[in-house]
């Protein structure tokens, strides 16, 4: 449960409680400025709450030291909304996806090219592309260098944050489906933040629905999209254009 304070007295989340359990996918779905992407930061302790608690495998994370919260990033992983701005423009791909390795794991530089090339072929690129930089790449190919990073210290949750918002439909439609492969390849758990009810339709097994700082309604799929019972659910739900996947 979670109080946080964006400026002056304004409450960017408040009082929301929100379980996600191992191996799903939770869709957290509202409009822009509703507070989602700070949940998800919350969650990661990226931003520190006003109150509440985080609880990851039974541990508070708002309780544990900065070196124990080293050894928890591990396993918590983020995937940015965009794929130009979350790629330091100065680094190759190899040091991109290789940042977390070098940081967290002791290994030669053979077997953290042999990882990293192995990271690139699970998100559908081909390991030549190693000495290449961002600028070179179109943002579907960005997103997938940025999945791999995420992905780089075999974690166990994900906070996917609005990850197909900045790409075109067909191209968000493939790293939706690129994201529902890897998480039966992995065993992930994703906490999928989207404005765009459709592809939280279709990738989520249970929704939590925000506005203004509120999880308003909360549910399976199939319950929130086809008896839903907040009258802003009803909105977004005959508002949003459908994505074909």
């Amino acid at each position: 449960m979670f109080g946080a304070r964006a400026q002056g007295e304004v409450r960017a989340v408040d009082d929301v409680s929100l379980d996600i359990h191992a191996g799903e996918t939770v869709g957290l779905v509202g409009e822009s400025g509703s507070g989602k992407s700070t949940l998800g930061r919350l969650i990661l302790r990226l931003i520190e709450p006003s109150s509440g608690s985080v609880r990851f495998a039974g541990r508070d994370l708002l309780a544990s030291s900065a070196r124990e919260m080293r050894g928890l990033r591990r396993d918590m992983q983020i995937i940015f909304q965009d794929p130009f701005g979350s790629l330091d423009p100065r680094m190759n791909v190899e040091e991109i996806i290789s940042e977390p390795l070098v940081i967290h794991e002791a290994m030669s530089l053979t077997a953290r090219r042999v990882r990293v090339s192995e990271l690139l072929r699970a998100v559908g690129l081909d390991p030549s592309v190693l000495p290449r930089f961002p600028h070179e790449f179109s943002g579907g190919q960005r997103q997938r260098i940025g999945i791999a990073r995420a992905l780089a210290l075999r974690p166990k949750f994900i906070v996917a944050d609005e990850p197909v918002s900045a790409l075109d439909v067909s191209v968000g439609a493939q790293i939706v489906n690129l994201l529902t492969e890897l998480q039966r390849e992995f065993g992930l758990t994703y906490l999928f933040i989207s404005h765009s009810m459709p592809v939280v339709r279709y990738l989520a097994t249970r929704i939590a629905v925000m506005y203004r700082g509120k999880i308003v309604e909360s549910g399976d799929t199939q319950q929130i999209t086809e008896r839903p019972r907040h009258a802003y659910t009803r909105t977004l739900l005959e508002a949003t254009p459908q994505i074909a996947v």
